[in-house]
């Protein structure tokens, strides 16, 4: 390795220790800098001064209650482009009801929600779903809807981004997830998904979500046209919008997979890929808290050695996800406490129990993980009970 980039090196490391923010150009050399461990081990220091050795996770499960949507992005194995093609689904109101009523003896505190773009439902159907879910339970959190979805709430019914947000926050809404950011630049963006919410809306949409106090996650798809300056450019941006509104939670690289699509000749990104991206985030977004290995796409195993790569979250237990197990996806479909518990400690870090906008519910102190459950004064079954709601008990 040529002198001069060991000495770049050092430069960067410097900067990142101080808590400077990086320049395009720096990000780029990190993804290219030969020496992969010692990019890791600088992601390692800067996750270690903000996080020790906590690393995070949740108790959650994900309900897509439609895949019926009219954008064609090539990377989704997902979506179908009308109600009437093969594998397409909407579930009714009381269909994604009854999937938290299956798990009303589980101690979930997080419902993951995220759609298709339906050409033909009502916004009441939006709002309808987080009401049910918050009656059946007061106390979950609803992170649903992606930034691509409020835009294409707003446009099709009439509404601001802030109006928007603000109804379904009034629903029961508790936060937005990250999806939807895939590729900032316009030459990616335009071969990927052109037509659906672009890179200024995506971030409009986070921007007025922050200023009607909803926390928000960000992403990027990696792997698939982009180059890596507009990896580093990506973060660059969701760096600046953090910078003026403090309202981002976590970034989650999204990992490319290549079964079931219209790019399925790209290959998927490979583990080394994996971890310099989780590392080169964690240089580049010095303002934004957390750094999540989503392991349903990299797998659980990868997910384990991101944690010294500049990772402090594993997300959940997840349970029944179907966007990227569409997409070929591996991994199992849902992960026990005790598993994700026993992941984190053979990492050498110590496990935490978070809700969604991490507070702490359980911290590991080598003891046995304790059994929560989800107790309740009378049996639940549909609607009946619902003046009788369970509490969370240890």
């Amino acid at each position: 390795m040529p002198a001069k980039d060991t000495r770049r090196f050092h430069q960067i490391a410097e900067k990142a220790r101080e808590g400077v923010p990086l320049s395009l150009e720096e990000g780029v050399f990190l993804y290219r800098y030969p020496d992969l461990l010692a990019v890791g081990a600088l992601a390692n220091e800067v996750r270690e001064r903000l996080h020790g050795d906590r690393t995070y996770f949740n108790v959650n499960f994900h309900i897509n209650p439609t895949n019926v949507c009219e954008a064609d992005c090539k990377f989704c194995s997902f979506a179908r482009l009308e109600p009437s093609s093969p594998q397409a689904y909407t579930m009714s109101v009381e269909q994604v009801r009854q999937k938290l009523v299956e798990r009303m003896d589980q101690p979930v505190t997080e419902i993951h929600i995220v759609n298709g773009l339906h050409p033909d439902l009502p916004f009441e159907y939006y709002l309808d779903i987080l009401r049910d879910l918050k009656e059946l339970r007061p106390d979950i959190h609803l992170k649903a809807y992606t930034a691509v979805e409020i835009h294409f709430f707003a446009e099709k019914f009439s509404m601001t981004y802030e109006e928007v947000l603000t109804r379904l926050k009034d629903a029961g809404l508790g936060s937005l997830p990250g999806g939807g950011a895939e590729i900032f630049a316009d030459r990616a963006r335009n071969k990927l998904c052109k037509g659906k919410a672009d890179a200024a809306q995506w971030l409009e949409v986070h921007r007025a979500a922050h200023k009607v106090g909803l926390r928000t996650n960000c992403t990027m798809l990696y792997g698939t046209v982009e180059t890596l300056e507009e990896r580093v450019d990506h973060m660059i941006r969701l760096r600046d919008l953090q910078a003026e509104t403090g309202g981002f939670q976590t970034f989650i690289p999204l990992a490319y997979h290549p079964e079931n699509n219209a790019l399925g000749k790209l290959p998927a990104p490979t583990g080394v890929d994996n971890l310099r991206t989780y590392a080169v985030g964690r240089l580049m977004l010095h303002n934004i808290p957390h750094i999540k290995a989503y392991w349903i796409m990299v797998g659980i195993k990868t997910a384990q050695i991101a944690l010294s790569f500049g990772v402090d979250d594993l997300d959940g237990t997840v349970q029944e996800e179907k966007i990227y197990h569409m997409a070929g996806a591996d991994t199992p479909q849902a992960i026990t406490r005790t598993d994700l518990v026993r992941l984190i400690r053979e990492a050498g870090r110590h496990a935490v129990e978070r809700t969604t906008l991490y507070d702490v519910r359980w911290e590991d102190d080598g003891a046995p993980l304790p059994d929560i459950r989800v107790e309740s004064s009378v049996p639940f079954s549909g609607h009946a009970g619902r003046k009788s709601l369970p509490v969370l008990s240890h």
